[in-house]
C-alpha cells in the first residue's frame, strides 16, 4: 500500500481557473520525489493540503495508518519563541522537553550559576534520557544545529528570516516523520549546508516531497519528478535529466497536438460561413462536431508564457573597473580580507563564494568602497554606475501595489532608452494586468523576487551587484536571468549559493578560505572544486 494517495483533488480561488483540477498521484516509502511548476502553479498550496493545513474543495488525501507528517513551510510561524536549541529539540514531541531541561541545566551549571538544587534536577534529567534512550537524539540536536550554523542558545525571535528557516529545518529533519514535506529547504543556505542536507536526505528512510529550483539539489536528490502546470499534475519517473528529456518530447508532442488541432477547427470555421447555399446543405453532425471543437478550445489553459528581461544599460565604464592591492580588513579582532590583490576589468562576471558568516557581503561592501580597509587599496575604474540587488535590504512596501514599487505612482518607466506603460513592463516580469494594482502582500516568494529584478533592471548601471538573486525563482525564470547575465555587457558581481547558476553565469571566482584568505580562481563552481588546493593535495598521493 502507498504510504500516501491523493484522489481526485480539486482546489478553485474566486472565479480563476482550478489552481489544482482534479489532480491525482501516489507516493511511496523510499521515494524523493521533486516537486516543480512556475511560481504561482500552486506548489507550496499542495504541501499544505498534505500536511492537513489546507482544506481543498474536492477530492481525498488517504495516508497509511500511522503515517507522520512534517512539513517545512516558507513561512515563520510568528508565535514560535524561544531558544534555539528548544525550539529544535521541540521537532522531538516525546523527548524533546526532556532535551530542553538538560541542556538548560547543564549550561547554568557550566557558567557556575547553579545552585545544589539545580544539581539535583540535571542528575533526575540524566536518569529519565537514559531510561528512554535520549543520549543519540542529543547528539543529533547538536550535530544539526553545528551543520547548520545555528546558535543553540539563541533566541529564535531575534533571528533574521533566512536563520529561522534554518531553525525550522533542522526542527522538521529531528521530527523522524514518515512522509518529509520540504518547502525551498536550500533557501539561504550556504553550499556546504546544502551539501550536508543532500547527503542527510539521501540516508533518510521515509519519503520526501520537495519543492526547490535548486537544479543541482533536484540532480543529486530526486528519484521522481511530479510537475504542477495549468492544474494538472505530471508525473516522470526517474532522475532531473531524464525529467528534462521526457518534458521536452511532452512540450514538442503537446505543440504538435495544439497545431493539428487549431488547423482543423480553422477549416471547419471557415465551412460554416459559406454561403447560403452550404448552410442549406450543410451536414447537422458536423455542426455539432464544431460546437465541441469550439468548447475544447475555450477549456484549454495556456500556459503564463516566458519572462522577457532587459538591463538598462549606461555609458560604458573604463576598462579596469576594481583594482585592489594588498586588502586587508578584520572584525571585532577577526581577520575577514587579507592581503587581497586582484583586478577586475569590464565584462568580467565575478561569483563570491564561501559559507554564510565568512565575509562575503564585507567583501562587496569593500570592493565598493563601501568600507574602508585597515591597510592596502581598492582603486575604482572611471565612469562607474552602480546597481545593488539584495533581497534583504532592498525591502519592499507590503502596502504599496506591485506596480507603485517599480513605478513610485506613475504610469511610465524607462527601460533601455524608451518608456513603456508600467503595466505592459510588468507583463514581460509575468505580472498580469489585474496584479499589477494588487498590493505587494498578496505576492508568493518567487512573485516578490521577480518584482525585485523588475525594479532594479530598471536603474542605469554598467556593474551590477547581485546578493543571493536565484531565491524563490522558478526554474524557467532563472534559466532566462541566467542568459541575460551572460549577454549582459557591463560587470557583475554576485553572491549565490546556486552551483548551477554559478557555472552558467561567472567567469571567475572568488572564495572565502577561512582565516581571511581570498582564493581566485578561474570559472565557476565546478572549475573551483578542481583547482582549490584541497583538490590539489588529493590529486598527489593518486599521481
Amino acid at each position: 500500500m502507498a504510504l500516501l494517495g491523493v484522489r481526485t483533488l480539486t482546489l478553485r480561488y474566486g472565479g480563476d481557473a482550478p489552481l489544482l483540477d482534479g489532480v491525482g498521484f501516489y507516493v511511496q516509502r523510499g521515494e524523493r520525489i521533486g516537486l516543480l511548476g512556475r511560481n504561482g502553479t500552486g506548489k507550496s498550496t499542495l504541501l499544505k493540503i498534505l500536511s492537513g493545513d489546507v482544506k481543498p474543495d474536492g477530492g481525498e488525501v488517504v495516508l497509511q495508518a500511522g503515517t507522520r507528517v512534517a512539513r517545512l513551510a516558507q513561512e515563520v510561524p510568528r508565535d514560535l519563541r524561544g531558544d534555539v536549541f528548544d525550539v529544535v529539540a521541540g521537532g522531538l514531541p516525546e523527548l524533546g522537553s526532556l532535551l530542553s531541561d538538560y541542556h538548560h541545566w547543564s549550561s547554568r551549571l557550566a557558567q557556575g550559576d547553579g545552585s545544589e538544587a539545580d544539581l539535583a534536577r540535571l542528575e533526575d534529567v540524566q536518569h529519565r534520557l537514559e531510561g528512554a534512550g535520549g543520549w543519540d537524539l542529543h547528539r543529533r540536536v547538536e550535530s544539526t544545529l553545528s551543520r547548520l550554523g545555528l546558535p543553540a542558545e539563541g533566541r529564535f525571535e531575534t533571528l533574521s528570516g533566512g536563520m529561522s528557516r534554518r531553525v525550522l529545518l533542522a526542527r522538521t529533519l529531528l521530527s523522524e516523520p514518515d512522509l518529509l514535506l520540504l518547502d525551498e529547504p536550500t533557501n539561504h543556505l550556504d553550499i556546504p549546508a546544502i551539501e550536508w542536507l543532500e547527503e542527510m536526505l539521501r540516508s533518510f528512510q521515509g519519503a520526501i516531497l520537495f519543492v526547490t529550483h535548486d537544479r543541482a539539489f533536484l540532480r543529486g536528490l530526486a528519484t521522481r519528478i511530479l510537475e504542477i502546470d495549468r492544474g494538472r499534475i505530471d508525473d516522470f519517473p526517474g532522475d532531473y535529466p531524464r525529467y528534462l528529456e521526457r518534458r521536452q518530447a511532452q512540450m514538442e508532442a503537446e505543440l504538435a497536438q495544439h497545431d493539428r488541432f487549431d488547423k482543423k477547427l480553422a477549416q471547419e470555421e471557415a465551412w460554416i460561413r459559406q454561403g447560403i447555399k452550404a448552410r442549406r446543405t450543410r451536414n447537422e453532425g458536423r455542426v455539432r462536431a464544431l460546437e465541441k471543437l469550439r468548447e475544447e478550445r475555450r477549456a484549454r489553459r495556456v500556459g503564463k508564457g516566458q519572462a522577457r528581461f532587459a538591463i538598462e544599460g549606461a555609458e560604458r565604464s573604463g576598462k579596469r573597473v576594481i583594482e585592489t592591492e594588498g586588502l586587508t580588513f578584520s572584525w571585532a579582532g577577526r581577520p575577514m580580507v587579507k592581503g587581497l590583490s586582484t583586478t577586475i576589468c569590464r565584462g568580467d562576471k565575478v561569483g563570491l563564494l564561501g559559507p554564510n558568516g565568512s565575509g562575503k557581503t564585507t567583501l562587496l561592501r569593500l570592493l565598493l568602497g563601501e568600507l574602508e580597509p585597515e591597510a592596502g587599496t581598492v582603486e575604482h575604474g572611471t565612469r562607474l554606475e552602480v546597481a545593488y540587488f539584495d533581497q534583504l535590504r532592498e525591502q519592499l512596501d507590503e502596502d504599496q501595489s506591485v506596480a507603485d514599487s517599480v513605478a513610485n505612482g506613475a504610469d511610465q518607466v524607462e527601460v533601455g532608452g524608451r518608456r513603456r506603460h508600467v503595466i505592459s513592463y510588468l507583463q514581460d516580469f509575468l505580472f498580469p494586468a489585474a496584479q499589477v494594482r494588487s498590493p505587494v502582500s498578496s505576492l508568493s516568494g518567487g512573485e516578490r523576487n521577480r518584482l525585485l529584478l523588475a525594479r532594479q533592471f530598471t536603474r542605469p548601471c554598467n556593474l551590477l551587484v547581485m546578493d543571493e538573486p536565484t531565491n524563490d525563482l522558478d526554474i524557467e525564470t532563472l534559466e532566462l536571468l541566467e542568459a541575460l547575465l551572460v549577454e549582459y555587457e557591463g560587470t557583475l558581481l554576485v553572491v549565490s549559493h546556486d552551483r548551477t547558476f554559478l557555472d552558467h553565469v561567472v567567469t571567475s571566482t572568488l572564495v572565502m578560505e577561512g582565516d581571511g584568505r581570498v582564493g581566485d580562481y578561474a570559472g565557476g563552481y565546478t572549475d573551483w572544486l578542481s583547482q582549490r588546493p584541497q583538490a590539489k593535495t588529493e590529486a598527489a598521493p593518486a599521481a
